[in-house]
C-alpha cells in the first residue's frame, strides 16, 4: 500500500477567493499572531494628529499652493481639492486597509503562471487594480450622489462637544469596525481558517474579488472623519450637484490609492523577477503575505476604531504612545 506523505512546506491547499497560490503556510497561527501583534502596534503608536493635519495639511498646501482651511472656490477647486486631499489622506487611520486590499496583488502572474517579463508582471498587475477602481468608483461615486442629494443633514455634519459621542464618530466606528472585520474573515479565509463566501464567486468569475475589495476601499468614505474629506464634503453637500458629487467623491478614492498603486507596480518593475522566484519557490508565502496584510488591516481597523474610542472617551483603558 503507497503511503502519501504531505509536503512540509504547506498544509492542506485552500479553498480560497484571494489571489494567492492557495497554497496554506504550515505556521498558520504563526501569520496570525504576526499579523495581530502588528495591527494592534499600529494602533499604540498611532497618530492622528500628526497624520491627519502635519501629513494632510502639507501635502494639500503644497500641491495647491494655498492653505488647506480654505474655502473651494468653484467645481474645478473642488475637483483638484478632491484628488490632492485623496493623496494627503492615503496613511491616515482611515484608509490604512487600502494596503490589505491591494496586497494580493504581490502574488500576480502572468497568464500562464510562469516566469514573465517586466511588461507581462505589470499587465498582471493592471487588470485586477481596474476592476479594484471599477468596484471603488461604482460605491464612491454612488455616495458623491447620494451627499449632493440630501445635503448637510447626514451624520458626517452632525458634530457635538468634545468627549461626546456625535453622530459623525458612531457613523464611523461602525463602518471601519464591519470593514475591519471583513478584513479579519478574509484574511481568515486566506489560511483556511474560515469558509470564503467568494470563493463560489470567483471561481466563475476571477476577477469579483478585486470588485468587491475597491467597493470596500469606496465605502472608506462614509465613516471617514478625516478634516479635509469633511471640507470636501460640505462643499459637494451645499452644491446639490449630484455629477460634481460623484466626480469628487471617486477622485478622492483614486487620490487614497494611488500612491499604493504605483508601490505596488514599482515593486513588479524593479523587483518583479526575483520577487516571483522567491515565491515560486514556496507557493505558501503568497498566501501568508495576503493573509498578513488582512489581518493587520483587520485587527488595525476594529482596534483604532472601537476599542480605542472607547479608551478616549474613558470607557475602558487602552495603551497608547505618548503623542498619539
Amino acid at each position: 500500500m503507497t503511503q502519501i506523505v504531505r509536503s512540509p512546506e504547506r498544509a492542506e491547499p485552500a479553498r480560497t477567493s484571494l489571489f494567492a497560490g492557495g497554497d496554506v503556510p504550515r505556521r498558520r497561527w504563526l501569520v496570525i499572531a504576526v499579523g495581530a501583534l502588528i495591527g494592534f502596534a499600529l494602533t499604540v503608536i498611532w497618530s492622528a494628529e500628526f497624520v491627519d493635519r502635519t501629513i494632510g495639511h502639507t501635502v494639500v498646501g503644497t500641491l495647491l499652493e494655498e492653505d488647506a482651511g480654505t474655502q473651494i472656490s468653484g467645481i474645478g477647486a473642488g475637483i483638484a481639492f478632491a484628488f490632492v486631499s485623496g493623496l494627503a489622506g492615503t496613511f491616515t487611520a482611515c484608509n490604512a486597509a487600502a494596503f490589505g486590499a491591494l496586497a494580493p496583488l504581490v502574488g500576480r502572474r502572468g497568464a500562464a503562471g510562469g516566469p514573465v517579463g517586466a511588461g507581462g508582471r505589470v499587465r498582471a498587475m493592471v487588470r485586477p487594480l481596474a476592476w479594484l477602481a471599477a468596484g471603488m468608483f461604482a460605491v464612491s461615486a454612488a455616495y458623491g450622489v447620494v451627499v449632493a442629494l440630501v445635503g448637510t443633514s447626514m451624520p458626517q455634519f452632525q458634530t457635538s462637544g468634545p468627549g461626546t459621542w456625535s453622530p459623525r464618530l458612531v457613523q464611523a466606528m461602525i463602518v471601519y469596525g464591519i470593514i475591519g472585520a471583513l478584513m479579519l474573515w478574509q484574511g481568515l479565509a486566506a489560511l483556511n481558517l474560515a469558509p470564503d463566501p467568494l470563493a463560489r464567486l470567483a471561481a466563475r468569475h476571477p476577477n469579483a474579488p478585486m470588485l468587491l475589495m475597491g467597493a470596500v476601499i469606496g465605502a472608506f468614505l462614509i465613516g471617514r472623519p478625516f478634516a479635509l474629506f469633511r471640507q470636501m464634503f460640505r462643499d459637494a453637500a451645499e452644491s446639490g450637484n449630484v455629477l460634481y458629487g460623484a466626480a469628487a467623491f471617486s477622485l478622492q478614492s483614486l487620490g487614497n490609492i494611488a500612491v499604493m498603486a504605483l508601490l505596488f507596480l514599482a515593486v513588479a518593475l524593479l523587483g518583479g523577477r526575483r520577487l516571483q522566484g522567491w515565491l515560486a519557490a514556496r507557493p505558501s508565502r503568497a498566501t501568508a503575505i495576503v493573509a498578513g496584510a488582512f489581518l493587520i488591516a483587520g485587527v488595525f481597523l476594529i482596534m483604532y476604531w472601537d476599542v480605542r474610542i472607547l479608551a478616549r472617551r474613558d470607557v475602558i483603558w487602552y495603551p497608547m504612545a505618548p503623542w498619539a
